[in-house]
């Protein structure tokens, strides 16, 4: 019996779909990441697609953050077992309005615009 190949992602593909249809609406941020995909600026991460639970995460600034939310009652994001506290979870309902969503992920690129650069880890 031969080995498998490892699978991209374990993200169901229409959830991935609605995530690049959403990331299409802003051409300037390139998504990154295979298995999990995920948008950052100057090392600042501020959307992921969690491939465990397949939700999606955005950073949002503080007070935008409570107004989401109590707005779509949902909660901070949770990764691997640690509270995401920048992070909130888009309920899989909005994630479908792109529209609607599109907004808090200008919202996210204009804040990580402000957060201090990290230095990139990659060696060459």
């Amino acid at each position: 019996m031969s080995a498998k190949k490892a699978k991209k992602s374990n993200i169901p593909p229409e959830k991935l779909a609605l995530y690049e249809k959403l990331m299409a609406t802003r051409p300037e941020i390139e998504p990154k990441g295979n298995k999990n995909p995920f948008t950052s600026l100057n090392g600042n991460m501020f959307t992921y697609m969690d491939p465990n639970s397949a939700l999606l995460a955005i950073r949002l600034p503080s007070e935008e953050r409570e107004k989401f939310l109590k707005r779509y009652n949902t909660k901070l994001f949770e990764a691997y077992g640690a509270v995401m506290k920048e992070y909130v979870t888009v309920p899989d309902s909005l994630l479908a309005k792109t529209g609607e969503l599109k907004k808090y992920l200008t919202m996210s690129y204009e804040y990580a615009k402000t957060l201090k650069p990290k230095p990139s880890r990659k060696t060459k």
